[in-house]
């Protein structure tokens, strides 16, 4: 199994990004989707959450409003669009792929918000 994602970088506050996740080796769409991010010296927080079907999807509240967590189960991917970027954003970005029972993680994205 692998969850391989893209799309972070260095991004103004105010800016948007696009991150993705490319999953390969697993029954994509009968596992529910996550956006964690951790930042230095803070634990791993759930962002984004999004059901097998995409029909129950939930945020963090500090970025309700501003991310769109979504997936296409023909194309075994899953995104976050971010917008309106703040510095507090700034973390590594994972996803995460969660069965009943086994649940696979990425490397991660890094997203810096700075000007």
């Amino acid at each position: 199994v692998q969850l391989v994602e893209s799309g972070g970088g260095l991004v103004q506050p105010g800016g948007s990004l696009r991150l993705s996740c490319a999953a390969s080796g697993l029954t994509f769409s009968a596992y529910r989707m996550r956006w964690y991010r951790q930042a230095p010296g803070k634990e791993r927080e759930l962002v984004a959450d999004i059901s097998s079907d995409g029909s129950s999807i939930n945020y963090e509240d500090s970025v309700k409003g501003r991310f769109t967590i979504s997936r296409d189960n023909a194309k075994n991917m899953v995104y976050l669009q971010m917008n309106n970027l703040k510095p507090e954003d700034t973390a590594v970005y994972l996803c995460n792929a969660r069965g009943a029972v086994t649940g696979y993680w990425g490397q991660g994205t890094q997203v810096t918000v700075s000007s």
